[in-house]
C-alpha cells in the first residue's frame, strides 16, 4: 500500500468546489463528464487525456461514448484520491477546455454547428 495521503470525502468535496467546479465525487472517484459534438471530438478528448495521463504516469479510467467522455481518477496504489488525482484533473481541465483568448492571433473554432468540438460548460 502506498504511503501517499488520501483525502477524506469532505476534503475532496471542498477541493472540488474551489479547484475543479465542473468535477464531482462519486463512488470514491474524482469524475468529469466532457460533452462533445460527436465521435471525432470524443476521440480528440480521449487522445488528449491519454497523452496527459501517460506523461504524468497516472492513468484514469475512461467511459467513452459517441458524444461524451467520462474521466475517473483515483490513485489505485493508495486506494483513494490523492494529490496526483487533483493535479492530473487540473491539467486535463486546463487542456481540454482551453480556447484562444479574445484578440489572440488564433481564432478558435467558428460559431457554426459543423465545426463544434466540445459543448463548453
Amino acid at each position: 500500500m502506498s504511503d501517499e495521503k488520501t483525502y477524506r470525502e469532505e476534503e475532496i468535496r471542498e477541493r472540488i468546489a474551489t479547484e475543479l467546479p465542473h468535477w464531482y465525487l462519486e463512488d470514491g472517484w474524482l469524475r468529469r463528464k466532457y460533452r462533445t459534438a460527436g465521435w471525432k471530438s470524443t476521440l480528440m478528448v480521449v487522445n488528449a487525456v491519454g497523452h496527459l495521463a501517460e506523461a504524468a504516469w497516472h492513468h484514469p479510467d475512461l467511459t467513452v461514448s459517441y458524444a461524451f467522455v467520462i474521466v475517473k481518477l483515483v490513485t489505485h496504489s493508495a486506494k483513494g484520491v490523492t494529490d496526483k488525482d487533483f493535479e492530473l484533473a487540473r491539467k486535463i481541465e486546463e487542456i481540454i477546455t482551453w480556447r484562444p483568448e479574445a484578440g489572440s492571433a488564433l481564432e478558435g473554432t467558428p460559431d457554426d454547428p459543423r465545426f463544434k468540438y466540445l459543448k463548453y460548460d
